[in-house]
C-alpha cells in the first residue's frame, strides 16, 4: 500500500515516536538520532512501556539503602534528566511495571509488561499514536536472540499491531480519531559498530569488553537506514549516565574508550525499516525519507 498526496495530513512539523521498554533504553538506542531530529524541529515523543522496578542497580556507587528503597522514584527522575539531554518534547508512561528476567518473582506479577492483556496493552499505544500523530515510529526487532528480554519481546509484539490499528476506526473506539503512521523502523547495534569499537580497544592494548558480542548473529544485511549522528556522539554519553542506577560511569562497555577516540569511530545509529507506507529509495540516510516532501508545508 502506497499513500496518495492528498490522503496525508500537510504540517509545519515532523512527527518522530519512539518505543522503548524501560528508563534508559533509551538513551541506549537512537539517542543522538533523536536529538539531531529535534535539533532540526522535529517534535520527539518517547513512550516508555514500564517503570523500570526490576532493574539492578549496577552503579556501586548508588547501591545504598535509601536508593532502593526508593528505586522507582529514583528512576523515574533518571529518565527524565536523560530526556531532557535527548531532547524528547515529552515522555508518556504505558503504565506496566518491569516483567524482570524469566523466572523471577518480578516476571510472575500479574501487572507487569510481559503479562498484560495484548489487546489492552495494543491499545494503550494506538491512543498514544492517535494522539501524537506521528510520521515515523522507532521500536524493537522481530529478532532478539541476542537479549530476549521479555519486556523488549513484548515492545516489538505490540508496536506493529498498534501501527496498524492506529488508522482503523473500527479499532479500539473510543481511544481517539485515526491515525496513520507512514513508516515504522527497529532500532539496531549493527555488528560494524561492535567491531569497530572492538577493534579499537585492541588496537589501544586495552582488553575488549565486546569479545562475548561475536557469539550473536551478525543481522547488518537486515539494516535499510544509517543515520550520521557526527556531533552527536556526547549525547548518550550523557543520556545514559543521567541513568546513575543503571550506568556504572566506570564500565568499560559503555566509557572504556576516551569520548575524543570513540567520538569519530563509528558515528552513525543503525535501522531496519520495518513498514513503510511511502516510496524511498533504500539504503536510507534519513528516517524521514518519502515522508518530508509528501507532509511538510
Amino acid at each position: 500500500m502506497r499513500l496518495s498526496l492528498a490522503s496525508v495530513e500537510h504540517v509545519d512539523q515532523l512527527r518522530l515516536l519512539t518505543v522503548h521498554a524501560h528508563p534508559d533504553d533509551e538513551s541506549s538506542k537512537g539517542p543522538a538520532t533523536v536529538r539531531k531530529y529535534h535539533d532540526e524541529g522535529a517534535r520527539a515523543v518517547l513512550v516508555c512501556c514500564t517503570g523500570g522496578e526490576a532493574g539492578d542497580i549496577l552503579n556501586p556507587a548508588m547501591d545504598r539503602p535509601e536508593v532502593r528503597e526508593n528505586l522507582h522514584a529514583i528512576r523515574m527522575d533518571e529518565l527524565r534528566r536523560a530526556t531532557e539531554i535527548i531532547g524528547y518534547d515529552e515522555v508518556v508512561m504505558l503504565g506496566y511495571r518491569d516483567s524482570g528476567m524469566p523466572d523471577s518473582p518480578e516476571n510472575a506479577d500479574p501487572r507487569c509488561f510481559a503479562r498484560a492483556d495484548f489487546d489492552e496493552a495494543v491499545g494503550r499505544l494506538v491512543e498514544i499514536i492517535r494522539r501524537e500523530r506521528p510520521h515515523v515510529m522507532v521500536t524493537y526487532a522481530d529478532d532478539q536472540e541476542g537479549y530476549p528480554h521479555p519486556d523488549h519481546l513484548q515492545v516489538h509484539a505490540i508496536s506493529l499491531p498498534a501501527f496498524d490499528a492506529a488508522a482503523d476506526p473500527d479499532a479500539f473506539p473510543g481511544r481517539g480519531e485515526p491515525w496513520q503512521p507512514l513508516k515504522v523502523y527497529y532500532a539496531a547495534w549493527s555488528r560494524a559498530r561492535v567491531l569497530a569499537l572492538h577493534e579499537k580497544f585492541l588496537e589501544l592494548g586495552l582488553e575488549s569488553p565486546f569479545e562475548r558480542w561475536f557469539e550473536r548473529p551478525d543481522r547488518d544485511d537486515r539494516i535499510t537506514t544509517r543515520i550520521d549522528i557526527s556531533g552527536y556522539d556526547h549525547v548518550r554519553r550523557e543520556a545514559l549516565l543521567a541513568h546513575a542506577t543503571q550506568i556504572d560511569p566506570e564500565s568499560p562497555f559503555w566509557f572504556g574508550l576516551p569520548p575524543e577516540t570513540s567520538r569519530d569511530l563509528y558515528p552513525i545509529e543503525d535501522y531496519i525499516l520495518a513498514r513503510s507506507l511511502v516510496d524511498s529509495s533504500l539504503p536510507e540516510d534519513d528516517l524521514f525519507a518519502g515522508i518530508r516532501d509528501r507532509v511538510l508545508r
